[in-house]
């Protein structure tokens, strides 16, 4: 425990994993476990623990919502010589893993749907007020800032160079896990790192940089080396930051193995920045309201059937790419699908025959895994293959004129290896037995219920601390109740494997064929067994016990046992013979070891010998079984990297064929993908807002968007000045322009009539915003911020829609700060861009500063479009969403007030004092 002191330490003893003295304490009552009092050599020790197979459950608890660290400290046997030297211990303890938020393997608690980043970061040591923004103005912004990351379940591992004011772009691209720091900077608490890190709660850990130093260090620890061209491209903060990963998640693995993925280094160039803010205010993973899933864009489109699929398409939503030759060949895989839904359909079942490969060779490549997850990779490895084929005939099927559309299969295909896979494959299937690992299942989970059983047993004789929890109850919540079914202490059945085997019941998980070893032992086993049957009818017939069975027990060993009346009658011991006759020969060597009204237990010599010869059988299978199956595994790290790019390709068929579904369902357009600064969108929908709203019964009204830098071809500017009432649908405009670039640069079809994109390098979006108490922030101030962030940013293939900018102030100084924005955004960014106000005063200044589209010039690029509200002669009103060009001055605030149900007094004085302060406010129309 001081060695590991800042982890909580959970022991294995035998069936249980114990907590003890302060910990059992402190985490007992957190873990809703009972504390106790152990008796030891030492004194009462304060206990808790729980059985070893509910031993994910409790991580969760300590891992992913208490943020704690755990040290598990398991049993391993001692051989001969060991327990000498030990005094006769039978087990040694160490520490065999140290489990962190960032360093889960295979946990059952484990998103599925995410990667489970950890991330090093090599910083400069540069110095500033914690409170303070940085901003690419501050002389730290710049900076450079190596930053590294990998997913232990997978395998995947990146690298990335960039500057303290970039730094919360990956972060939130990455979301990762928990953050490693060089040690150095546990004293640094002013460095500017720190205000990064708390916006959003990182747990950050501290380590020393350890030995690692050059690139080629790393070669132990990677299935692959990294080619030289690839390793020259590598910053040097980019080595030292992988370098510092690399040390602390070794230690954490204690020794286990560990083949990684070569590093990939990630460049800001090929794909589209997508900062905090932005993924915030576009809802792309979560809604703004309430951080939930359910609502944002991801929800909305993910059909995917695979879990790595899903996670491949988060990957792609967070970082869309820049390239469109790669854009265009996900598109055409998805048309491909769009245009077969056969194809489509036969792909998907396959998918769905697949397993987690990327999850499960890497458990392999870490020395884990179970015969169950080698059944699941050789199944996922067929379906690999036939979709391949499936592919294959598709492609020949098609007319030769038409078969350069198909080039996007054989793109695929030829990442595919299968040879070496399949013959992976046919091996695990011929050594498994299928059949016996269900049986073998089903013998544990009774295992699991007689543990509970113990467990229960342990809970009401352990003495209770004093002041502890009060009094027992029969069953607390710590402890599972024993499904119907389970072995339980009132019905007699087998509490263990080697009691169960001593039955004649053995479950060999690997088939007698798995190896010529294997089959040899298993004749032997066959021959014994017939030896054991002859020798209980010999004994039967020599003892006159027709009830006798050969047994093995825990406590006895071998034994001979009799029921009913030949245990009365039949045997006579050594040691009590007949007052008359003498006993026979046979029975004269039988000496009782236990016995009851109905039952006898004996040794037997002849018994005993063969059932020790049986016992080195067995133990000489189950050698060999598990050689077998190290073997197996052996195998597949051989085959590590081919299974690891057969795995990318069904991630890649999974989101493309869920993209031609949503396509199909949603009535989504292919994009055209250009380099010029455009956008011309023709029916554009929000793709979240339109299923609400078709949910309800409702439809959603269409909008087009037409930006060009220059007045294009059709005379459109490359930025709208977007004005009109409350409600009236600005935002949603604003949100599915953006979303609309967003996907299309994803590779998926868009919620449009028709789209040519110009791909852009950045989506800024600033809609909404909220205080920021915990930094000391008003709204105004996030807002600010925010702003200055897209204006220092944004670049003339940058697309920015901002939202109600300088409304958390006066509405002079709120007209000012917008309009100034705007301007920049026109004269210094010079990119496309959405601009929605209330502020009506904006409009004017942009035609006097002559910013408008008709006032031509180099500066000329604003256009003018609104929403508006169309009332009835009975009062009633709707709004129009549907944009049209001009100016709307009127925001119909006091209808959403009606709407909301302000008291219609409240209203009466509001439209007063606007009745009285309107002559004042109004100016002449632009």
């Amino acid at each position: 425990m001081q060695k590991f002191d800042n982890c909580v330490l959970l022991t294995r003893v035998g069936g249980f994993y114990e907590l003890y003295l302060g910990q059992a304490e402190e985490y007992g009552p957190l873990l809703n476990l009972k504390v106790a009092q152990k008796k030891t050599s030492a004194g009462p020790v304060p206990m808790a623990g729980f059985p070893f197979f509910q031993l994910d459950r409790f991580l969760k608890i300590l891992v992913q919502d208490l943020h704690r660290y755990v040290a598990i400290a398991d049993e391993f046997p001692h051989d001969a010589s060991q327990k000498i030297k030990s005094g006769g211990l039978m087990h040694d303890r160490r520490v065999a893993r140290i489990i962190t938020p960032g360093t889960l393997i295979d946990e059952n608690f484990m998103d599925p749907y995410a990667n489970n980043y950890i991330m090093a970061l090599h910083l400069p040591d540069v110095k500033g007020p914690r409170a303070a923004a940085v901003t690419p103005d501050d002389a730290a912004s710049s900076s450079p800032v190596g930053v590294a990351w990998l997913d232990l379940s997978t395998g995947a591992f990146l690298t990335q160079a960039t500057t303290m004011a970039l730094l919360t772009s990956v972060l939130s691209r990455v979301s990762p896990r928990e953050i490693v720091l060089d040690r150095q900077f546990q004293s640094q608490t002013d460095h500017d790192v720190f205000a990064i890190l708390a916006e959003d709660k990182h747990l950050i850990t501290y380590s020393p940089p350890g030995e690692l130093r050059a690139l080629s260090d790393w070669a132990p620890v990677l299935e692959e080396d990294v080619p030289r061209a690839a390793a020259d491209k590598f910053s040097e903060d980019e080595v030292k930051a992988g370098s510092l990963l690399l040390h602390y998640v070794k230690d954490r693995l204690q020794g286990l193995s560990m083949k990684l993925q070569p590093p990939q280094r990630h460049q800001s160039m090929q794909s589209m920045t997508l900062d905090k803010n932005s993924m915030r205010s576009l809802e792309i993973k979560q809604t703004i309201r309430d951080s939930v899933f359910r609502g944002s864009l991801l929800h909305a489109i993910r059909r995917t059937v695979t879990k790595s699929g899903a996670r491949l398409l988060n990957e792609w939503l967070s970082a869309p790419s820049t390239s469109i030759h790669v854009i265009d060949s996900r598109l055409d895989l998805v048309s491909a699908f769009v245009g077969d839904e056969t194809l489509r359909a036969s792909v998907v079942t396959l998918l769905k025959r697949t397993h987690d490969s990327q999850r499960l060779v890497q458990k392999f490549a870490l020395n884990r895994g179970e015969p169950d997850e080698l059944l699941r990779l050789a199944s996922t490895i067929q379906a690999a293959a036939d979709i391949a084929t499936l592919l294959q005939a598709s492609a020949r099927a098609v007319p030769e004129a038409e078969r350069p559309h198909q080039h996007c299969f054989a793109a695929l295909l030829s990442r595919i290896s299968l040879e070496q896979p399949q013959k992976l494959a046919d091996r695990i299937r011929d050594a498994i037995d299928e059949e016996a690992l269900v049986q073998q299942h089903h013998l544990e989970d009774g295992e699991k219920g007689a543990m509970l059983a113990l467990a229960q047993d342990v809970i009401d004789t352990e003495e209770p601390l004093p002041g502890g929890n009060g009094p027992r109850s029969k069953a607390p919540p710590s402890v599972d109740i024993p499904p119907e079914g389970a072995v339980t202490k009132s019905r007699k059945r087998p509490t263990s494997l080697r009691e169960y085997y001593g039955e004649d019941n053995e479950v060999w998980t690997m088939k007698q064929g798995a190896s010529p070893v294997l089959q040899r032992r298993h004749r032997e086993l066959a021959a014994l067994l017939q030896e054991k049957a002859d020798l209980t009818v010999m004994l039967r017939a020599r003892l006159n016990a027709p009830s006798l069975t050969l047994r093995w027990t825990p406590g006895l060993g071998h034994i001979c046992h009799v029921k009913g009346k030949d245990a009365k009658g039949a045997l006579v011991p050594a040691s009590e013979p007949s007052a008359t006759d003498s006993p026979p020969a046979a029975a004269a060597a039988i000496r009782t070891l236990t016995s009851s009204r109905s039952t006898r237990s004996f040794h037997q010599p002849e018994w005993t010998r063969l059932g020790e010869r049986l016992d080195r059988t067995r133990l000489q299978i189950r050698a060999e079984e598990q050689r077998v199956f190290v073997s197996l595994r052996q195998h597949v790290i051989l085959n590590l990297v081919k299974l690891r790019r057969n795995a990318a390709v069904l991630d890649e068929l999974d989101i493309a064929t869920s993209f031609a579904q949503l396509a199909r369902d949603h009535g989504l357009a292919r994009p055209v993908l250009k380099q010029t600064p455009s956008t011309l969108i023709v029916g554009g929908r929000h793709p979240t807002v339109e299923g609400g709203l078709t949910t309800q019964g409702r439809s959603f009204q269409p909008n087009d968007c037409f930006l060009e830098s220059g007045g294009g071809r059709a005379g459109h500017g490359r930025v709208w000045l977007v004005t009109g009432p409350n409600m009236g649908g600005k935002s949603t405009f604003l949100r599915q322009v953006a979303l609309t670039h967003v996907l299309a640069q994803t590779g998926c079809y868009v919620p449009a009539s028709h789209a040519e994109l110009g791909v852009v390098d950045a989506v800024f979006a600033r809609v909404g915003s909220a205080d920021d108490l915990y930094r000391d922030r008003s709204t105004f101030m996030v807002e600010m911020l925010e702003t200055a962030g897209i204006l220092r940013q944004a670049t003339p293939q940058s697309l920015v829609v901002m939202d109600e900018i300088g409304r958390g102030t006066t509405p002079e100084d709120g007209t000012a700060v917008a309009f100034a924005s705007l301007q920049h955004l026109v004269r210094v960014n010079r990119c496309r861009a959405l601009f929605a106000t209330h502020f009506h005063g904006v409009a004017d200044l942009v035609a006097e500063e002559k910013l408008r589209l008709q006032d031509g010039g180099e500066n000329g690029q604003v256009e003018m479009y609104c929403t508006d509200v169309q009332e009835d002669v009975q009062g009633g009103f709707m709004y129009i969403h549907k944009l049209q060009k001009g100016i709307n001055r009127q925001s119909h605030a006091l209808k959403v007030a009606r709407l909301a149900g302000l008291p219609e007094q409240a209203i009466h004085v509001a439209r007063q004092v606007i009745e009285k302060t309107q002559p004042e406010c109004t100016k002449p129309g632009a």
